[in-house]
């Protein structure tokens, strides 16, 4: 077991919260993870994600937005969730020996808009972002594929099969990995996150 550290993140909103928790060795990058709406930085396929980033030498950081310090489920508005988010990168640039490892964005659902949304201003060389909400249920015609396409950076997406959020599709620069029978919550989909996220990492950090 790694030991955790905590950090409150000061924002204009509230504080937020980051666990950080350290490889065995020293780390060769930084994952930077957000949770879903009304989640929380423990939702199983984010704990598959920093297993399998910690096992591959990296340093990850889980984010929890001030609106989720304060208790509260409802999501603040997409602004104010990129503006925490950024006050985040920088406490975790300003800690000792990370400010120049190469940087992975990611997140589930609403976190995974927030890195895709960010990618550029955070310094972001790759996002992983678990299932992505296209669109909302049964609104199709209300994409949120910009927000993937504008992420300007490689993108590796895992998407249950299941989710009415939708599945995006494989695009350049983006790898969409589908797991049958797998609905929004990414269940029995952790092993699947487990087995992909070490080799895209792997290829953005070039190693």
């Amino acid at each position: 077991m790694t030991r955790a550290t905590r950090l409150e993140v000061p924002t204009a909103k509230g504080p937020g919260e980051l666990v950080l928790e350290r490889p065995s060795g020293t780390p060769r990058g930084v994952l930077l993870l957000g949770h879903g709406a009304g989640g929380a930085v423990d939702a199983p396929d984010l704990v598959a994600a920093r297993d399998a980033a910690l096992a591959s030498g990296l340093l990850v950081a889980r984010f929890t937005q001030p609106y989720r310090v304060a208790g509260r489920r409802a999501p603040a508005p997409a602004a104010q969730l990129d503006a925490a988010w950024l006050e985040a990168v920088g406490v975790v640039r300003g800690r000792r020996g990370l400010r120049h490892l190469p940087l992975v964005a990611g997140g589930r659902s609403s976190g995974a808009r927030v890195a895709c949304r960010t990618a550029t201003a955070a310094g972001a060389v790759a996002v992983v972002a678990l299932a992505f909400p296209v669109h909302p249920p049964g609104k199709p015609e209300r994409s949120r594929l910009p927000e993937l396409d504008g992420a300007g950076v490689p993108v590796l997406v895992v998407q249950g099969d299941r989710d009415p959020f939708g599945t995006p599709p494989d695009a350049p620069g983006r790898r969409v990995v589908v797991v049958p029978g797998a609905d929004h919550a990414l269940r029995r989909g952790e092993p699947v996150v487990a087995d992909v996220v070490p080799g895209f990492l792997d290829a953005v950090l070039g190693t």
